[in-house]
């Protein structure tokens, strides 16, 4: 089966490191899914405004291999116990393809790129393609029994973020409030906790360099690459 990118998404997640382990989690990150020229067919969209989450399919076009292989290495278990590729959501698969629910904001129509979808809780970098779009059906998709496997013995590591105005300064207060959220998730690996590493991202269109010691993390600066 041939598979046909239909849109491909655009937000202020410019590299992979930063962008959210799972969808939901920020949503105060607005991103717009535009449609290839083929599919930019406001039919196709017919009751699309009557649902509030959509499930998108979409590629890991960074992070694509020859081979797979049948075991990976959680980061949430510290990058050492391997668990099944299956078993996980890994980018490393057979098929390189995620699946994501995001909250459906609206629409706006363009003239030269025709209707664009606004949404919410992404965790899709910037550009990456985007497969096929479904309703998100709360009688059917919904399980508040599901168990989680070894995600339920292993809490959200989250930080108190710390921004100098200076650097806060040099963001949009939305994006700023973004970016908040984002670091708060603690976007780095989970077996990494040296406090004198200083990491850095690049988010909406500024580089961010941050340190980590304990439970805070403090933003050291703010600017363009």
């Amino acid at each position: 089966m041939e598979l046909k990118i239909i849109a491909r998404i655009e937000n202020a997640y410019t590299s992979k490191f930063g962008v959210p382990r799972q969808s939901g989690l920020v949503e105060e990150v607005i991103s717009r899914i535009v449609f290839e020229p083929e599919y930019r067919v406001e039919e196709a969209l017919r009751g699309l405004e009557e649902f509030t989450f959509l499930w998108l399919i979409w590629g890991f076009h960074e992070a694509h291999r020859e081979e797979w292989k049948p075991t990976v290495r959680p980061p949430r278990l510290g990058g050492n116990t391997r668990m099944g590729v299956f078993a996980t959501r890994s980018p490393y698969r057979p098929n390189a393809l995620g699946l994501s629910s995001v909250r459906l904001l609206g629409r706006e129509k363009t003239p030269e790129r025709g209707e664009v979808l606004l949404v919410s809780g992404a965790d899709l970098m910037n550009g990456t393609p985007i497969y096929d779009i479904k309703p998100y059906l709360p009688s059917a998709d919904c399980h508040p029994e599901a168990r989680g496997g070894f995600t339920d013995n292993h809490e959200k590591r989250r930080v108190k973020v710390e921004i100098p105005e200076p650097q806060a300064a040099m963001l949009s207060t939305e994006d700023l409030a973004a970016l908040r959220k984002v670091l708060a998730e603690d976007p780095r690996p989970a077996y990494q906790q040296d406090p004198e590493r200083i990491y850095a991202f690049e988010f909406a269109g500024q580089r961010v360099r941050f340190r980590v010691e304990g439970e805070t993390l403090t933003v050291l600066e703010i600017g363009k690459r």
